[in-house]
């Protein structure tokens, strides 16, 4: 059964977010990396980052869990993979564990994924990391995995990569590079998306105590052979699967409460609650809990930058879809690199249930509506936050919906369902 028909309901009551999946990418990474136990408190248990922790595994480090709420990593010991490194459908382990390879053992490391992974671009990380002294190849020639690196260890030096495609080869360079032989430089072509996630990654590395400098968004500067310091670390909730929840006070005219969720730390998704302010949701924060109440949004016109966020394209757009003006969602070209082209996947979707949307090649322009019918099947395009995104629309339509690919929301949020039925969902897997 993969499919969900969710009936017209009122999204309404409390939950929490689930822990955050980018923190907990990052904190299992960052501990493989370095000497001693580190204590992560609260990770998310997903699909994508069960694989980041399998992958782990494979380059050598111990791994204690106990219970569902704490994992004890000893890293620092790097190890030559026996076998090929799965990221499956997780984007975010294949570039970090791609530049992570670099440091292991002499050897060659085989990465590999799911075949919407295969399908991301990678190109622009191997030739960063091949000005660092790193031989990597695509095996297919094409700047997709599967993926090849001979390992033996990070020279260092300048490496120059594009910002408007993805953070994470950011990321993965920013972590690699502690352990590098030489000091490193990496310069930023263009404007960086997804800033945040980059704040996120150097906020983690200084907890560890590895050290980096930095022009900006423009030039990152690592100190070579870093030792690190192991850390205890609780994962904060998630901005971005809060934001379906939150989402439904604005699609249901409701009152919703998210709790587990701390300001403190970067989180891109975060933005949603200025998001929610625009579209007439009121909006409080108590200790760790986000309130949210919506009403009738007023009829103006209203546009979203999300190159910062673009994980907040399909839950703005089906909030824009019930909202009877004009939204437009721009700077957002680096969103059809994602699980799904998520631009032209939500257009192809709302257009379902006649929802006025023109496409442009880094956004789109939504007409909404004050009432959708629904009575329809919508396809998530093998995307999580599609999937996500269109459920909470369904509740909202007169009729209901059917969604196509209930398996997906193992990739962010297993518990989604049962959230739902805290929020009075009614629906029915099919």
């Amino acid at each position: 059964m993969d499919r969900l028909y969710v009936a017209p309901s009122v999204i309404s009551g409390r939950v929490d977010a689930p822990p955050s999946k980018s923190y907990t990418h990052r904190v299992y990474a960052i501990s493989l990396i370095t000497s001693g136990d580190s204590t992560i408190m609260n990770p998310l248990f997903s699909s994508d980052t069960l694989a980041t922790l399998r992958a782990c595994k494979q380059f050598g480090a111990e791994i204690a869990k106990e219970k569902e709420n704490y994992v004890l990593i000893s890293g620092g010991k790097l190890c030559l993979p026996d076998d090929v490194v799965n990221a499956e459908n997780s984007g975010t382990t294949l570039r970090l564990f791609t530049a992570i390879s670099s440091l292991a053992p002499p050897g060659y490391v085989i990465l590999s994924g799911d075949d919407s992974l295969r399908r991301r671009p990678m190109q622009p990380l191997l030739d960063a990391l091949r000005m660092l002294g790193v031989e990597c190849w695509s095996s297919r020639g094409n700047g997709y995995a599967p993926i090849i690196v001979k390992s033996g260890g990070l020279k260092g030096g300048e490496a120059i990569i594009r910002g408007d495609m993805s953070s994470q080869f950011i990321s993965a360079l920013l972590i690699a590079s502690t352990k590098a032989e030489e000091y490193t430089r990496i310069r930023i072509e263009g404007e960086p998306v997804s800033k945040r996630y980059i704040d996120a990654t150097i906020e983690m590395l200084g907890r560890y105590n590895y050290r980096v400098k930095r022009e900006g968004y423009s030039l990152f500067e690592v100190s070579p052979n870093q030792e690190g310091r192991p850390i205890s670390f609780k994962v904060p909730g998630d901005f971005s699967s809060a934001s379906f929840i939150l989402a439904g006070a604005c699609l249901t005219r409701s009152r919703v409460e998210v709790g587990n969720l701390n300001l403190n730390l970067p989180q891109a998704d975060s933005a949603m609650l200025d998001i929610l302010r625009e579209f007439d949701v009121k909006v409080s924060i108590q200790d760790d809990r986000i309130v949210a109440e919506g009403s009738e949004p007023s009829i103006c016109d209203r546009v979203f930058s999300l190159r910062d966020s673009p994980d907040l394209v399909p839950v703005v757009a089906v909030m824009a879809a019930k909202t009877p003006s004009l939204t437009i969602i721009k700077d957002v070209k680096h969103a059809r690199f994602k699980e799904s082209d998520r631009i032209s996947s939500v257009a192809i979707e709302l257009m379902k249930l006649g929802v006025d949307v023109e496409v442009f090649e880094d956004g789109m322009k939504i007409k909404g509506r004050e009432e959708l019918e629904g009575n329809i099947e919508l396809d998530a395009h093998n995307d999580h936050r599609l999937f996500m995104a269109f459920t909470v629309l369904a509740a909202s339509t007169k009729r209901g919906c059917i969604i196509n690919g209930l398996r997906w929301v193992e990739v962010s949020y297993p518990n989604f369902l049962k959230d739902l039925e805290k929020l009075n969902v009614s629906f029915k897997e099919i």
